[in-house]
């Protein structure tokens, strides 16, 4: 199917070097690459080639991938892999409704935007305004912010009306609005927290299993390149390793009260 106006798309060049375009008929200018007769984008579809200046492109529409990585960044984002275990494990497809707490730059909320699409939504509530801000350019960019809706807040106490399938949790202390938010999770949603360090893993998997909280754990995932060359292959001497940790679990019935860890007195 040929480009249609207004739809978002990129230019590879030799070098694998970028160039993101918005869809028009009519002329644009395209930054560093110059002028360019959009109208024939009528004639083009994924992955067809294209001369500009002298030089060929091959033409994508953008997946979701391309989508994260391209974005612009206010705070540090979450990287692809773990955005796909999240996915993944809290089981997110179109026409979900998710509860996002804590949107920084925008690369989770892109992800789920783009999975629950077009029937479903993600809501998000930010403490501070200028991720709002940040977030709300990156998802108006791909036209994905008709699936977003949010609110500037503090999720320890900010009143959400929604009842989610799945929450996610991108805060240093998520533990302290598990009281104020899980009602909004309905029962047998899934949770997952995002957090960076060890001692911030141990304080949400207690609080998840002190509220009775099913098939609770947590994983960090590490990625790694290989270098490919022609009679010979090996692993990168360098990789993405430690980013932040995953924790998961399940929501029962009964998870709205906080009960006594059976190993305290």
């Amino acid at each position: 199917m040929s480009f249609r106006e207004n739809e978002f798309v990129y230019l590879v060049d030799e070098k694998n070097k970028k160039h993101w375009v918005k869809v028009t008929y009519s002329m644009l200018r395209i930054p560093s690459l110059g002028t360019f007769d959009g109208s024939r984008f009528k004639h083009l579809d994924d992955g067809f080639e294209v001369t500009i200046a002298g030089k060929r492109f091959s033409v994508f529409r953008p997946g979701t991938i391309d989508l994260v990585t391209s974005l612009d960044r206010g705070t540090q984002i979450i990287t692809p892999k773990d955005i796909a275990s999240i996915l993944f494990y809290c089981d997110i497809k179109t026409g979900d409704t998710i509860l996002e707490i804590g949107a920084g730059s925008g690369s989770l909320t892109t992800a789920l935007t783009s999975a629950v699409a077009p029937d479903g939504k993600v809501h998000t509530v930010e403490i501070r305004k200028e991720n709002i801000s940040n977030t709300q350019k990156n998802l108006k960019r791909t036209g994905l912010d008709k699936y977003w809706s949010y609110q500037i807040g503090d999720a320890k106490s900010t009143k959400v009306d929604i009842v989610a399938d799945a929450l996610i949790m991108d805060v240093p202390d998520p533990e302290n609005m598990l009281d104020n938010i899980l009602p909004c999770l309905r029962s047998g949603g899934r949770i997952c927290s995002y957090i960076p360090n060890t001692n911030q893993v141990e304080s949400i998997v207690n609080a998840l299993r002190d509220r009775n909280f099913s098939d609770v754990f947590s994983i960090e995932i590490i990625q790694r390149t290989m270098e490919v060359h022609c009679g010979g292959v090996r692993p990168s001497y360098e990789m993405l390793s430690h980013t932040g940790y995953l924790v998961y679990g399940r929501k029962k019935l009964n998870c709205l009260q906080k009960q006594t860890h059976p190993l305290m007195p």
